[in-house]
């Protein structure tokens, strides 16, 4: 009896968990300006310390954002701190909590911003480095934490 009431309170917790893991995943129908306007960052831990990608996002209206990227993929030669770079400055579709990023300039290059939160994006990214004009290793993958609510200014195109 006490095994029968352990496996089901243990199956009740698993179902909690798992739909709290779903409703974290749904999309959203839309958001707020607010929270898409700022600057988004993704700081590498370690020995890396200092280094961050940077994306800018602003909201234009009619289902499309501005998106700018300054990319980094940092690495050590020689014990000196180096870095590749990658940027990106262009225009997204958004529907619902996700834009989305594509252009064929330098190859296939797919770029989906999902806004999961308030203040925080997470960002997939196909296509390689090279298909996206980044440089060697550098991609926008990752999640990034917004560090600044003001809207960005960007450098014209």
């Amino acid at each position: 009896m006490r095994k029968q009431i352990c496996r089901i309170f243990a199956a009740v917790g698993c179902l909690m968990i798992f739909s709290a893991a779903a409703a974290a995943q749904r999309s959203r129908a839309s958001v707020l300006a607010s929270e898409v306007n700022g600057t988004f960052r993704k700081s590498f831990p370690g020995k890396f310390r200092g280094s961050s990608s940077d994306i800018k996002i602003l909201a234009l209206g009619g289902g499309k954002v501005r998106i700018a990227m300054e990319l980094v993929y940092p690495y050590f030669v020689k014990g000196e701190l180096s870095a590749n770079m990658g940027e990106l400055d262009g225009t997204a579709a958004i529907v619902g909590d996700t834009a989305v990023y594509e252009s064929k300039e330098f190859g296939t290059c797919k770029i989906t911003v999902k806004f999961v939160k308030p203040g925080t994006i997470n960002v997939s990214q196909e296509g390689t480095d090279g298909d996206c004009g980044f440089g060697h290793n550098v991609t926008s993958d990752g999640t990034y934490i917004k560090v600044s609510n003001v809207k960005p200014k960007f450098e014209s195109r």
